[in-house]
């Protein structure tokens, strides 16, 4: 099963188009979770307090740990998110603050380095920028880093659309000629 992190909210969003895209040529299952439509409390002193109270009591079938248990039972893993104000959507980071759990998406080893949990072998991130500058630090390489070094993802790669609002830009051009390449 695909797992497919959707962080699009705009009608029309380049990035789902893409995205779309790639998970047609998949031709897998898909289990979408749009984000703007996910229930993710604040992470606040109270939500903290409580997940860690599950987690010392090794509780993790409740439900505050849901998106972390689909996460790691996924046998590969998309996410779609835009490139906006330097970086990713802010639920996007939510949601990794809520997928992030000790004993379900990564434990430690003994010498207190994280060692992953997930099942996924693959992700990948697809991206669109209406500009040229998109460094990979400021999205793509928080993914990849937390992937391979917390989930124990091997294999990360990055989809990306950019230069499409720039003044003269033949967007439609841009974004086929990436589905062309990449997909």
């Amino acid at each position: 099963m695909i797992l497919y992190i959707n962080a699009c909210v705009r009608a029309g969003s380049r990035t789902k188009r893409i995205a779309d895209a790639y998970l047609s040529k998949k031709g897998e299952p898909v289990t979408e979770v749009r984000l703007e439509n996910a229930e993710l409390p604040m992470t606040d002193e109270t939500y903290l307090r409580k997940r860690d109270e599950l987690i010392a009591g090794g509780r993790f079938s409740d439900a505050m740990f849901s998106f972390a248990r689909q996460f790691a039972e996924a046998d590969s893993i998309v996410i779609a998110a835009p490139y906006w104000d330097l970086s990713f959507p802010a639920v996007l980071k939510q949601y990794f603050e809520h997928i992030n759990v000790l004993g379900i998406t990564f434990e430690y080893t003994p010498e207190g380095y994280p060692r992953g949990l997930c099942k996924a072998k693959e992700l990948c991130y697809i991206t669109t920028a209406g500009g040229n500058y998109c460094p990979e630090e400021f999205g793509y390489g928080y993914i990849k880093a937390l992937a391979q070094n917390f989930y124990g993802i091997e294999h990360i790669r990055q989809i990306k659309a950019t230069g499409l609002d720039i003044a003269g830009a033949d967007a439609e051009k841009i974004l086929k000629d990436v589905m062309d390449k990449e997909l």
